[in-house]
């Protein structure tokens, strides 16, 4: 729950810097969201989140 609270605020972050930056308006971004949302709730959803998990296990386990 909490790789899946911190994703959603990052995307969210990310979210609102592409709106201000004009490269996403707001019904493109709306129809993005819900696209996420019915996503989510298909056969594909948990293989999402693995990949998901697994990159960010990934990404943790680079040592520079």
């Amino acid at each position: 729950m909490v790789l899946s609270a911190s994703l959603a605020v990052v995307f969210g972050i990310l979210t609102v810097l592409l709106y201000r930056s004009g490269a996403v308006r707001i019904w493109s971004g709306l129809t993005l969201i819900l696209f996420g949302f019915t996503l989510a709730f298909t056969g594909l959803g948990p293989t999402i989140t693995r990949f998901l998990t697994g990159l960010v296990q990934l990404i943790g386990s680079i040592r520079v």
